[in-house]
């Protein structure tokens, strides 16, 4: 069978959104980005949403299976997804500090954010770890029978990727929505800094594995 029957894929849904709506990396990063702006946080959301697809395709064409048999590939890249995570946390901090002197456009300058700024950070922290392929080359394939699981996997993953989108994003506005009730520009730097707080102890966290 190259597609989930419908009380399978019924059951992949309650799996998936039992997981997404589990605190985790992922939705840390983002909520630290909500707190900064709206928009940057709902820019991360998608980009950690297509870090999802990128990790289904990985699992899809058994690449992921690289992971295992070579641990060393896991973990030179969760050391990389670690240290860019620390940086994003230390340049975060950075630019808390400068908007308490009078910066007036702190979505274009929290973590040196651009257009597509929170999009690239976002794919980049979800796709540099590998613990994510390993979870999706273990949990994808139990829900498809058959020989040839590609086009299954990737309905999976594609599902799982746009649940992820929804929530991150939700999650996102009410960061910013909270975050916009505190009126004093003295805590919104707070708030930047405890966001930058965040990003460096996941980086630490990531390290460590």
């Amino acid at each position: 069978m190259v597609l989930p029957d419908p009380a399978t894929y019924l059951l992949f849904l309650s799996a998936a959104v039992a997981l997404i709506l589990a605190p985790g990396p992922d939705t840390l990063f983002v909520l630290s980005q909500g707190v900064q702006s709206r928009g940057l946080g709902v820019r991360a959301a998608l980009g950690v949403a297509v870090g999802v697809l990128f990790h289904t395709a990985l699992a899809a064409l058994g690449l992921a299976a690289v992971y295992r048999t070579v641990p060393a590939a896991a973990d030179a890249v969760r050391l990389l997804g670690g240290a860019y995570l620390a940086l994003l946390g230390a340049a975060t901090l950075r630019n808390a500090g400068e908007r308490a002197v009078g910066d007036s456009e702190p979505e274009n300058r929290a973590a040196g954010a651009t257009a597509t700024g929170g999009f690239r950070r976002g794919f980049l922290v979800n796709a540099a770890n590998p613990q994510v392929a390993l979870f999706f080359l273990a949990l994808l394939p139990g829900f498809i029978e058959g020989p040839d699981r590609t086009l299954g996997m990737a309905v999976l993953g594609g599902t799982y990727a746009v649940l992820t989108a929804g929530y991150l994003a939700a999650v996102a506005t009410a960061a910013d929505a909270a975050a916009s009730l505190v009126g004093a520009r003295s805590t919104r730097v707070l708030l930047d800094r405890v966001a930058g707080a965040v990003l460096i102890g996941l980086g630490a966290w990531v390290v460590l594995g």
